[in-house]
């Protein structure tokens, strides 16, 4: 065996504490980083396989592949409208929007305002701070190229698919710098099927070209291919294989159901779009990740859009300390039959808005105080479910419905009443006291006053139909024509795309922020001569687009509300579907340049329009 020697007069021996710190602190991090480097993960690359990332990372490098694809599908729709090519055009257009489609559930969740502006109603907006913005996006567009290409509109065609690839490009570079959480994901794609049943199959937002259901089809598609990447190796393969399956169903459904008309809703919604939402919330909770709790009004852990509880009437408050409770119902309903409100004049909330008649008084407008003969301005409206709404009033002028209730009870033709004498009247009455004392911990005051009429109407909540009962149940609770009706309703009378399923009112699905109002073109008669000079919502804003504008109100309840439109022009729902058959004002001849509602001729045939009203019973 060979032996060393040392020997101290080396360079080695005589530095070798120097030379041993200096392998700590460089060579051993140095040979760690080079080990890092060989073995490591790599960076991204296109058409890498990222089967091996964090599933959200994954998704969001699919998703930006995609929006390359939708840039180059319009791209090709630019050069298409350039060739002035019509049959081309339509193609292009179709090809274009369902590559927009397969990115929707991410790009509304995460960039709500560049997608309204990609694809959002082709009508005027008024924003908050009440200006007047001109509608952009492939809606637009449509109008252009469906039924028939305007050929003499190519310059405006042009410049409409500009603008829609300037937002494609505006949607890449704000995704670009967003962080995808595995939460949201889960929670954009139930968000989208929400959106499917109550925008999607209704031609919402394909209202010319009635391509509604091959972009259903798309957008599953691509909510497919992205859950690929939480499934894919999983160890639950029975989960992968059911999810799979589920999508199968719902796409195979939808594509062998190329008529629009004809296309089964009813059936679609309950027997695969509830089963995909069901499912992908069960995925989720599998795959151990978080479901959120934040307050919505559509609760984010509903598992579909009919689900018992599965909206909050407690959310359009405007402080948490104004939710609902038992004690404060119980006060509220005291108040609403109380003549105190009306300084004992003998009117109370109750003259109007009558339990029997669904809070309605069945006038076509309610008497002003005092009666001889005079009414108020409007018809009096349900107040059922009147706290699944964002706005209150026809013309949307107050947001809570606590300020609703100090409006009324100030008003000198409705309640004639004082709320600070109401207050001092209440404080004399130690049984009233004591319900304020048990509901308020500051007991009577103004605000609580309101606060307890607004919780008596949150509790006004119905949401528990034969049509709710239908989608709940394994048993069909309808008739052939209630399911007809549905059907049209949600199709071809295009009902659905003003009063959204399933609350069937004017707020937005799936996130439900907002309430819309509608410009109808309701005559002043039945005969149908003039429009109403009640201008609507043009009174608060001044702004042209809100001429002649009311809330879209709910249909629930309509068989007990006559009779209807904000001014109880027609008595009969017979009439009522008769109105917008004709194409609401603009098709009685009004040339209403603002009306929202579509002006042509819906072409219902008789038993439709009976079908439509027997469903319009159910609810």
């Amino acid at each position: 065996m060979l032996k060393f020697e040392r020997n101290p007069n080396s360079f080695v021996y005589r530095h070798r504490r120097l030379l041993f710190s200096i392998f700590l602190i460089i060579v051993i991090p140095l040979i760690v980083c080079l080990i890092w480097w060989l073995t490591g993960p790599r960076p991204a690359k296109p058409g890498t396989d990222h089967s091996n990332q964090a599933p959200a990372g994954a998704v969001k490098h699919t998703f930006m592949q995609s929006i390359t694809s939708l840039d180059s599908a319009v791209s090709r729709l630019q050069a298409d409208i350039r060739a002035k090519q019509p049959a081309a055009i339509q193609e292009s257009f179709k090809r274009a929007r369902l590559a927009y489609k397969r990115v929707e559930f991410i790009s509304a969740y995460y960039s709500p305002e560049t997608t309204r502006a990609l694809n959002g109603p082709n009508i005027p907006e008024v924003d908050d701070d009440l200006r007047v913005n001109e509608p952009q996006g492939f809606q637009v567009l449509e109008e252009m190229v469906f039924p028939d290409v305007a050929t003499d509109a190519y310059p405006d065609m042009l410049h409409a698919a500009n603008v829609i690839r300037a937002n494609v490009n505006r949607l890449r570079k704000v995704s670009d710098t967003n962080d995808l959480t595995d939460s949201h994901v889960f929670d954009a794609m139930r968000l989208e099927v929400f959106r499917i049943v109550s925008m999607g199959i209704t031609g919402f937002d394909s209202p010319v070209a009635f391509h509604s259901l091959p972009e259903v089809a798309s957008a599953l598609a691509g909510m497919q291919h992205q859950l690929a990447h939480y499934t894919t190796g999983n160890a639950n393969n029975a989960l992968a294989a059911r999810l799979d399956s589920t999508f199968n169903a719902a796409i195979g459904y939808i594509r062998q159901s190329p008529d629009f008309n004809a296309f089964d809703r009813l059936e679609f919604i309950k027997q695969y779009a509830n089963p995909l939402s069901s499912r992908l919330l069960d995925a989720q909770k599998a795959l151990g990740i978080p479901v959120f709790t934040e307050k919505r009004l559509l609760s984010a852990s509903a598992r579909t859009l009919t689900d018992s509880g599965a909206f909050n009437a407690n959310y359009f408050i405007n402080f948490e300390e104004q939710s609902m409770t038992a004690q404060r119902i119980e006060l509220g309903k005291m108040l609403f039959f109380n003549p105190i409100l009306s300084n004992n004049a003998g009117r109370t909330c109750a003259t109007c808005h009558q339990p029997d008649k669904a809070f309605t008084d069945g006038e076509p407008k309610s008497f002003a105080i005092g009666f001889n003969g005079a009414r108020i301005s409007r018809n009096a409206p349900t107040l059922l479910n009147a706290s699944f709404q964002a706005v209150q009033f026809a013309d949307s002028r107050v947001t809570f419905l606590e300020d609703q209730a100090s409006d009324v009870i100030r008003n000198p033709d409705e309640m004639h009443g004082s709320l600070p004498e109401a207050v001092t009247a209440l404080r004399k009455q130690p049984a009233s006291q004591k319900l304020f004392e048990e509901a308020y911990s500051d007991g009577i005051t103004e605000s609580n006053l309101k606060n307890a009429i607004a919780s008596y109407i949150r509790s006004l909540s119905s949401l528990d139909s034969r049509l709710d009962r239908h989608f709940r149940g394994p048993e069909n609770t309808l008739t052939i024509e209630e399911m007809s009706g549905f059907n049209l309703f949600m199709g071809k009378a295009k009902c659905a795309t003003c009063h959204f399923f399933p609350l069937f009112n004017g707020t937005v699905p799936p996130a439900y922020l907002e309430t819309e109002s509608e410009v109808l073109g309701t005559p002043a008669t039945p005969e149908g001569k003039t429009v109403d000079p009640d201008v609507g919502k043009f009174v608060l804003t001044k702004r042209e687009p809100h001429r002649y504008a009311f809330k879209t109100p709910t249909v629930r309840h309509v068989a007990l509300t006559a009779p209807y439109m904000h001014n109880g022009v027609f008595k009969t729902l017979e009439e009522v579907v008769d109105f917008y058959d004709q194409g609401g004002g603009n098709g009685l001849g009004f040339n209403l340049d603002n009306q929202t509602l579509p002006f042509d001729k819906l072409n219902l045939t008789d038993p439709e329009k009976r079908a439509i009203v027997a469903f319009m019973k159910i609810l």
